[in-house]
């Protein structure tokens, strides 16, 4: 049985997951990604291969350490991917969006799919059924709109995401929180409607670390997976492997 380990270095969070084949067996929420860290997981689980995303500047020694102990890929633009990326700038695209779209196409293939990702920012991405990625749209994500209103104002609190709040607000929290999470549920559905008018037919697709609190609240068709990140990690892996 082969043993893969795939790293996500988000803004807000970082992960790892362990697949066993095909298979995912364990998410892990990382401390930090120093170099003991990583050799302690590679000590652990003894993969044979390894893929990271990363949207940060982390420390270089973990892809050497990667390199040394597995079968490393690091996604980026140059990877091999199931899909083409016929846009101006593809090197401009984050890892993370690649990571979902390879998600979308795998799971669903020769399909129009719209990928939605919902962590520090919201990204929205669109992956017709030529298996080409044409790019989307980013706004900003859940902790970023309760930090700016903290931010920028004198008096607004900075609070926590719940998942019960009323439609109509009856103090500073729950207006806070009726603004932003159902701000955002509005959005995601606007936008999904936009295409609608474009395209007759596609998937849509959620992920993310914020995304229990918004499948609820969110009127179309949607398949919610909090792990379409690390799929599409895994079967970018086995593609360039």
């Amino acid at each position: 049985m082969q043993t893969t380990i795939c790293f996500d270095f988000g803004n807000t969070r970082l992960k790892y997951a362990v697949f066993k084949n095909a298979e995912l067996k364990d998410v892990v929420v990382m401390d930090n990604a120093e170099e003991e860290t990583i050799l302690s997981i590679i000590q652990q689980h003894k993969p044979d291969k390894s893929i990271l995303s990363s949207v940060i500047h982390h420390n270089i020694l973990v892809e050497e350490i990667l390199q040394h102990n597995t079968k490393f890929h690091k996604l980026n633009h140059t990877s091999k991917l199931p899909f083409s990326i016929p846009v101006g700038k593809p090197e401009t695209v984050g890892a993370d969006r690649l990571a979902i779209c390879a998600a979308a196409v795998h799971l669903y293939p020769n399909s129009h799919n719209l990928a939605i990702g919902l962590g520090t920012c919201i990204t929205y991405n669109f992956i017709n059924k030529f298996h080409e990625f044409l790019g989307g749209s980013i706004s900003p994500g859940m902790h970023m709109r309760f930090k700016a209103m903290n931010q920028h104002t004198a008096l607004l609190p900075l609070i926590e995401a719940e998942h019960n709040f009323p439609l109509i607000g009856y103090d500073t929290k729950t207006n806070l929180l009726s603004g932003v999470l159902l701000g955002m549920a509005k959005e995601i559905d606007g936008i999904i409607d936009a295409y609608n008018e474009k395209y007759d037919n596609f998937n849509v697709l959620i992920t993310g670390g914020d995304m229990a609190f918004f499948v609820s609240h969110i009127k179309n068709k949607i398949f919610a997976d909090p792990y379409l990140i690390f799929k599409g990690l895994y079967a970018i892996s086995e593609y360039n492997n």
